[in-house]
């Protein structure tokens, strides 16, 4: 059977139906959100911004500013020292990684913090690299951020076979067929990203991980544009890693990794020898920015939050985290089909990615597109001129941007909606679309 052909459960796309029945409000409360977001009330050239730019960083709530601001009033101190303010730094990261672990499902100590997802990928690469030699082959993807591609193909080096599985272009969803034939039995590591930050694309990870796990391979998940639109479950999934950054799901620029326990012990990360041998500490080298470290916990604690706002009933951080997506999920995708509904009436528009309403559940809600020759970043700063905040380029996925054929003609636009826009803002961004299009 065709990859392609497979069929996933279409979800609730409306505002006004529950996702569940019981306790949870039966709309979704966007007034609410925005009131947490201080930056959301920023003014250009007399009009509200239009943050639509979520994909290269979402904006922080008022509760991770305050969070990093306290740190340095009651917390500013290194770790394990005897006196008060050490103390309260070692239970800050404490409950930083308890509140990672919520968001991963997985215990705290398989929660590692670092500079961003790109630097922690590299050094997770060199260390599994250790034990790699010659005709050991990793796999890759077209449809992948290059921060999960460079790190594996960095170890060609020491002559590493690295595989590249290619995509349907016709919708941007990888094909899965290339990717099995590209696992081997040399295989040692299975390399995906969860949602393109590109197309949108979500991939089938679970179903990727057994693929990887009957070669005998492990499997590494980059979840960092996921990560805002859906729910993690590191046991659902059972990858081995599985890394993201904060700044993309309303926090800090910082990466966090998600390892099992066994890989975290097995594996020897390069470090200083003071540092110590136990996990997760042994991965996070030198001092960590401790601060931002703290703007985390205060992001996930924002989500539950949000959860605890549309369903009185969620008891607990990870089922205040699961009622969060359950009502953000198909809030996202009202504006998604909206939005694309809009696009049709724009003469010259070509969008990259699924584009049928009953396959939502295979993307997330953020879309690249050109508008016949029209560079991107015209566009870009036609939009920007007038309050709406988009990107323009290849976003790091350039063996993608390659592979549609865009990369010398300047990339896509990027439209992403997380669930502070709304159905104003997405008005707003087709009137623009259609004025720019204008003869």
């Amino acid at each position: 059977m065709d990859s392609r052909a497979r069929q996933i459960p279409h979800e609730m796309k409306t505002m006004s139906t529950p996702a569940v029945q019981g306790t949870e409000s039966r709309t979704f409360d966007v007034g609410w959100a925005r009131e947490q977001f201080p930056s959301l009330k920023l003014q250009v050239n007399g009009q509200a911004a239009a943050f639509l730019d979520g994909p290269a960083g979402t904006q922080v709530p008022r509760q991770v500013i305050q969070a990093i601001e306290n740190y340095f009033v009651s917390a500013n101190a290194n770790t394990c020292g005897l006196f008060e303010t050490s103390r309260r730094n070692d239970a800050m990261i404490a409950a930083t990684r308890a509140a990672m672990g919520d968001f991963f499902n997985c215990d705290a100590s398989e929660v590692v913090f670092g500079q961003n997802m790109t630097t922690i990928t590299f050094a997770l690469a060199r260390a599994i690299g250790r034990e790699w030699r010659l005709g050991d082959e990793i796999v890759v993807t077209t449809l992948d951020h290059d921060a999960n591609v460079a790190p594996w193909r960095a170890l060609e080096e020491k002559g590493v076979l690295v595989r590249q599985v290619d995509i349907h272009e016709e919708d941007c969803m990888l094909d899965l067929d290339d990717l099995k034939r590209k696992i081997t039995k040399k295989t040692k590591l299975v390399a995906v990203g969860y949602a393109s930050n590109m197309v949108g694309t979500i991939n089938p990870i679970a179903e990727i991980t057994k693929l990887a796990h009957s070669a005998g391979a492990l499997m590494f998940v980059d979840a960092v544009h996921f990560a805002s639109h859906g729910l993690i479950d590191v046991k659902a999934l059972d990858c081995d890693f599985l890394a993201c950054s904060p700044y993309k799901f309303f926090g800090p620029h910082m990466g966090t990794l998600y390892g099992k326990r066994e890989h975290l012990q097995r594996f020897k990360p390069y470090k200083v020898r003071p540092a110590t041998d136990a996990i997760p500490d042994c991965w996070e080298t030198g001092t960590q920015v401790q601060e931002l470290i703290a703007g985390i916990g205060a992001a996930v604690d924002y989500i539950a939050e949000l959860g605890r706002h549309h369903d009185s009933g969620a008891r607990g951080r990870r089922a205040a985290l699961q009622a969060a997506y359950r009502a953000t999920v198909p809030y996202e995708r009202t504006l998604l089909t909206k939005f694309l509904d809009g696009l049709k009436a724009i003469p010259g528009v070509k969008v990259y990615g699924v584009t049928d309403p009953k396959r939502f559940a295979e993307r997330c809600a953020t879309i690249s597109l050109r508008m016949g020759e029209h560079h991107p970043t015209q566009i870009a700063k036609f939009l920007g001129d007038r309050g709406i905040f988009a990107w323009d380029g290849n976003f790091y996925a350039m063996n993608l941007s390659e592979r549609l054929g865009v990369e010398q003609k300047g990339g896509v636009l990027r439209i992403g909606l997380v669930h502070y826009n709304t159905m104003e803002e997405v008005n707003r961004l087709l009137k623009a679309l259609s004025e720019f299009a204008a003869p």
